[in-house]
């Protein structure tokens, strides 16, 4: 084959693949579902493959007037795509535009305008003027005039408002803006090459332009399809987003989806098994699930819904609703209900006890009094009025639950050694000594706070410490008794059921427990400390120590 046949080959082989392309294009665009969207997009698509069938012919037919006319028409068909893109771009962004009856006919009197130009060049010749060449191989030369490069920078301008509009509508849906800005680089290459036609021999001097609104119309269509589709749906909607086809796959999502869960980067394709929490929050009733955003714990409702338009592989729509000030509530509320609960359980069982033992020795002393046995009936009443101030702290620890045992909204600095200090003065620490390491402040709320120490120390001293010490490093405050090792099963200080049975102080940690929660701390006791018991709160926003 000779090189001038094998170059017009090639050349036609070009604008008859974008011809072929758009054709198939058309026939997909009729699924979309949105009336004015489809209808521009099929219009773009027509006019885009019948200006490179235009091409085709150009380069094929016999004759400078046929070539001519050819081109002519073809220049016609080329400012029509231009048109079509706006109103596509206006309709596929939700604006009205394309409605508005100033825009519409400022619309039709400009390519009237530009079309008369064309039409009439043959008498002015300002738009454009022809020669024969043979190099690469023989072909009509189109010498552009002013006029062309005049509506060639109109037509691209105007077509920057088109893509400054989608751009602004994937940035404003939260979504991936790198497709796009491949397609519009494949639309804008053909400049490239019409300068190369134009400056150098390198290439043909004619417009390529077909091959660039043909490529971007069926990559829309045919390659990002689904995000196109997912952009235009969810414009407009805050919030996590992401698509699933009939097979519960993962499609496509939004930058705050991808927020949320970075694992969908990889996740594309995937069953929505592969993001677990997410899966297990669709299967839930409650639907909630639990994500950790910049160090915060926030909670979101998963609702997942199905749609059915026939476009696409998305079928699907998993949305993600931040419930977070909700959910907290709702926590809240069960947790302290649940300590109610368990405190109310503890007591109906030490009440019982108590009025068992009050009556039994009260009988007891009744009875060693008229035996004459007065230090045995003392004795008894004792026991009878150690068991009744027992059961009195515990009413009183049912109220301060009651009182303290929901989450507050303020709090102050609250000096550490100062609050430990107040705090101590309220306990029978029988000779034992306080020591505060270092100078720490923590944000609290006074009282509760002051009152989670005094209960604190109630239970290092009951259980045998002589010397109490509280300690700031790290993120934890701790206060140390070194009195009895703890229970091999320490969780059981903190439960209200257990704990009322523990001697004197009764709740005396489950209450340091709740009153750590309600700020947002943590209470243990360190499993691994032998010298006596080292209760452990993870205070977060604790200042450093003074060593």
């Amino acid at each position: 084959m000779a090189p001038e046949l094998s170059a017009t080959v090639v050349y036609t082989l070009l604008f008859v693949v974008a011809t072929a392309g758009c054709v198939a294009g058309t026939v997909r665009a009729r699924r979309i579902e949105d009336a004015e969207t489809r209808r521009s997009l099929v219009v773009l698509l027509a006019t885009s493959g019948a200006w490179a069938a235009t091409h085709a012919s150009l380069l094929i037919l016999p004759g400078r007037t046929y070539k001519t006319t050819v081109y002519l028409i073809g220049l016609i068909f080329g400012f029509s795509t231009v048109f079509a893109w706006l109103y596509f771009c206006s309709a596929y962004t939700d604006r009205t535009y394309h409605r508005r009856p100033a825009y519409r006919h400022a619309g039709l009197a400009l390519y009237l305008a530009v079309v008369a130009v064309k039409v009439t060049n043959p008498v002015h010749h300002l738009y454009f003027t022809t020669g024969f060449v043979t190099e690469p191989f023989p072909h009509l030369a189109i010498q552009q005039g002013l006029f062309h490069w005049i509506v060639t920078g109109l037509s691209y301008m105007l077509a920057g408002v088109g893509m400054f509009a989608l751009f602004e509508a994937f940035v404003e849906a939260d979504y991936d803006t790198r497709p796009l800005a491949v397609l519009v680089a494949l639309a804008g290459a053909p400049v490239v090459l019409d300068i190369l036609g134009f400056a150098s021999p390198l290439l043909i001097d004619m417009i390529h332009a077909p091959l660039g609104v043909a490529a971007f119309a069926v990559g829309v269509l045919f390659v990002f399809e689904d995000r196109f589709f997912a952009v235009q749906l969810t414009g407009g909607v805050e919030g996590a987003t992401v698509f699933l086809d009939d097979d519960r796959r993962i499609r496509e999502f939004n930058g705050a989806a991808r927020q949320l869960f970075p694992a969908l980067d990889d996740a594309a394709g995937e069953p929505i098994e592969s993001l677990p929490a997410v899966a297990a929050a669709l299967d839930d009733d409650r639907g909630v699930v639990d994500v950790d955003v910049d160090g915060e714990r926030r909670h979101y409702v998963v609702s997942e819904s199905d749609f059915d338009i026939g476009q696409g592989s998305l079928s699907r729509i998993v949305v993600f609703t931040d419930v977070t000030r909700i959910e907290r509530q709702r926590r809240e509320l069960e947790r302290h209900d649940r300590q109610l609960e368990d405190l109310s359980s503890g007591m109906r069982h030490e009440l019982r006890n108590a009025v068992t033992i009050i009556q039994g020795n009260v009988r007891w002393a009744i009875d060693r009094l008229e035996d004459g046995s007065v230090e045995d009936a003392r004795g008894a009443l004792r026991t009878a009025t150690d068991t009744t101030d027992r059961t009195t702290r515990l009413m009183n620890d049912f109220a301060t639950l009651a009182q303290y045992g929901q989450t507050m909204a303020d709090t102050t600095t609250a000096d550490v050694a100062e609050t430990a200090r107040a705090a101590w003065t309220d306990v029978e620490h029988e000779g034992a000594s306080l020591t505060v390491e270092g100078n720490p402040s923590v944000e609290a709320d006074p009282t509760r706070f002051e009152l989670l120490l005094q209960r604190a120390f109630e239970f290092l001293v009951d259980n045998g410490a002589t010397t109490v010490t509280v300690a700031c490093r790290d993120g934890e405050m701790t206060i140390t008794g070194d009195g009895d090792p703890p229970d091999p099963d320490p969780d059981r200080y903190f439960d209200y059921g257990d704990a009322a049975a523990h001697g004197a102080v009764g709740t005396a940690l489950p209450l340091v427990r709740t009153l750590a929660q309600v700020h947002g701390w943590g209470a243990s006791i360190d499993p691994d400390y032998r010298e006596g018991v080292r209760i452990v709160l993870s205070v977060a926003d604790v200042s450093s120590v003074d060593e």
